[in-house]
C-alpha cells in the first residue's frame, strides 16, 4: 500500500508540472463576450448555481444540447475553467493560436491517450476547474447520445467533487439539423453537486454510472412541454428530414421531405405532420398516427432499425465517400482523396487513396458510442491523431450510419454487462 501511495504522489507531482495555463486577460475577454452572448442570444437564467463561490478543484460534467452550450456555463463563476473540446473543433477555430491561452484542452472524440489524461488530471491536481461533456456530441434530436463506459471510471479516478451543469432550451436555439443561424429564445442552466470526491472513491462504479446517466439525461421536447418557450423560427423544420428519415407509417427509408418550411411528409404514403411555434408536430389528414415529439419519432426509428438488425436484415452498410482532412497550417478541411466506408457489427472501416498513399483503417465498434457528423453531409472518423471527414455519395445516408453505430455500441455494451454478471 505504501509503495502505491508513493507512486501516486510522484505521478501527481509530475502532473502538477504539466500546467494547463490561462492568459487571464484573454480569458477575461472570452468570459465577458460569452456572458454577453448568453444574456442576449440565449437569454440565460440560472435555476441553481452551486459553483458561484466554490473554491478548490472540481469537475463539471454537462449535457450537450447545442454547439455553444459552454457560453451559458462560463459565466457561472469568475474562476477560469478548463474546457475539454474536440480536436476537430479546436483545429478549425479561427485564431487557433489563442486557444491554448484560454485553457482549452483538445481531445480526439471517443478515444483518449495518456497525454490527454495527464492534462485533464493536472487541472485537478493544480486546484482548478475541469469541464467535460461526457456524451462528446451535441444532440441531433433533443435527447443525449450515449456516454462512453470509460467515463465513469475516469470520474472516479479524478478524485474530485463533481457538479452537473444541465442545459435547458439550448437545443431549440441551435438544433443540429437546422438551416440558418441561431434561434433566439429563453434558456436555462441548472448547476448542482452530483458527487463528493469521498463518495466517488468509495462508490461502486455501477452506482456512479446510473447516477451520472440520470443527471445528464434530457429530452428537449419533454422540457418544452413544461416551459413552452417560443424560439425565433422554431416552426422552421427544414433539415429535420435528415434525422427523421424513416416514415413512421409505411416504414420506408429516405422518403421524408419538408415543404413550406414547417411541414414534413412522406412521398410514398402521404403521411404528414406540421410543426407549431413550439416545434411540436401535428398530424395532417387521415394517414397514420400523430407523433408530437421529434425525439419520440427518432426513438421509433431506433426501434425499427434494431428490430431489422436482430432479424438479420441489416448487417452491413457501405458507401463511396469523398475524404477531407485538415490541411496543415490552413486550419480547415480540404479534399484529399476518395474511398469507401463500411460499417458492420464489429468494425467501422475506411479504405481508399489519399494523395498517392493507400488508406486502410479499421476501428472496433465496441470502442465508440457515436461519431461526429453533420446531418445530410458528412461523418468524421478519428483515428490516432488524424481526422477523416467522409462525404457519402448520398448525404441522406449519414444518419443511418450514425444510428447503426449507436445500435452496435448498444449490442456490445449489453454483451459486456452480461459477461460481467456471469463472472460475478
Amino acid at each position: 500500500m505504501r509503495k502505491n501511495t508513493e507512486k501516486e504522489k510522484r505521478a501527481q507531482s509530475s502532473r502538477r508540472n504539466i500546467k494547463v495555463k490561462h492568459n487571464i486577460f484573454l480569458y477575461s475577454i472570452f468570459r465577458f463576450l460569452s456572458n454577453v452572448f448568453a444574456k442576449v442570444k440565449f437569454k440565460r437564467e440560472f435555476l441553481r448555481n452551486e459553483i458561484k463561490d466554490k473554491k478548490g478543484p472540481f469537475v463539471i460534467i454537462s449535457n450537450h444540447a447545442a454547439a455553444l452550450d459552454f457560453v451559458n456555463l462560463i459565466g457561472a463563476t469568475k474562476r477560469p475553467m478548463n474546457f475539454v473540446i474536440s480536436s476537430s473543433f479546436y483545429n478549425t477555430i479561427p485564431l487557433k493560436s489563442v486557444m491554448p491561452k484560454l485553457g482549452l484542452i483538445p481531445k480526439q472524440q471517443f478515444q483518449t491517450n495518456l497525454s490527454d489524461i495527464h492534462k485533464m488530471k493536472s487541472v485537478i491536481d493544480n486546484g482548478n476547474i475541469l469541464v467535460i461533456y461526457p456524451a462528446g456530441l451535441m444532440s441531433e434530436d433533443g435527447t443525449p447520445t450515449p456516454v462512453p463506459v470509460a467515463t465513469y471510471n475516469f470520474l472516479k479516478w479524478l478524485k474530485a467533487d463533481v457538479y452537473v451543469a444541465k442545459n435547458i432550451g439550448t437545443y431549440f436555439s441551435m438544433p443540429k439539423w437546422r438551416q440558418g443561424g441561431i434561434r433566439g429564445g429563453k434558456t436555462y442552466i441548472d448547476i448542482y453537486k452530483l458527487f463528493d470526491k469521498e463518495e466517488l472513491i468509495s462508490e461502486d462504479i455501477e452506482v456512479i454510472r446510473k447516477k451520472t446517466d440520470e443527471a445528464l439525461y434530457f429530452d428537449a421536447y419533454d422540457e418544452q412541454e413544461k416551459y413552452l418557450i417560443k424560439y425565433r423560427n422554431n416552426s422552421d423544420i427544414r433539415g429535420l428530414e435528415n434525422i427523421l428519415y424513416i416514415c413512421p407509417n409505411c416504414k420506408r427509408e429516405f422518403t421524408m421531405k419538408v415543404r413550406k418550411s414547417n411541414t414534413i411528409f412522406c412521398e410514398a404514403c402521404r403521411y404528414e405532420e406540421y410543426a407549431d411555434s413550439y416545434q411540436f408536430l401535428h398530424k395532417v389528414g387521415d394517414v397514420g398516427e400523430e407523433i408530437r415529439h421529434p425525439s419520440k419519432w427518432n426513438n421509433l426509428i431506433h426501434k425499427i432499425l434494431r428490430e431489422r438488425f436482430d432479424n438479420g436484415e441489416l448487417e452491413e452498410l457501405s458507401s463511396n465517400v469523398q475524404i477531407q482532412m485538415i490541411t496543415e497550417g490552413e486550419g480547415k478541411f480540404e479534399r484529399v482523396g476518395s474511398g469507401e466506408m463500411k460499417l458492420c457489427r464489429d468494425h467501422f472501416t475506411l479504405t481508399g487513396i489519399i494523395g498517392l498513399e493507400k488508406v486502410d483503417i479499421s476501428i472496433p465498434t465496441a470502442t465508440f458510442a457515436a461519431l461526429p457528423f453533420k446531418p445530410g453531409k458528412f461523418i468524421e472518423i478519428q483515428h490516432g491523431d488524424k481526422i477523416y471527414r467522409c462525404f457519402p455519395s448520398d448525404g441522406k445516408t449519414v444518419i443511418k450510419f450514425i444510428d447503426m453505430v449507436k445500435i452496435f455500441y448498444e449490442v456490445h455494451t449489453a454483451e459486456c454487462e452480461n459477461e460481467h454478471r456471469i463472472h460475478n
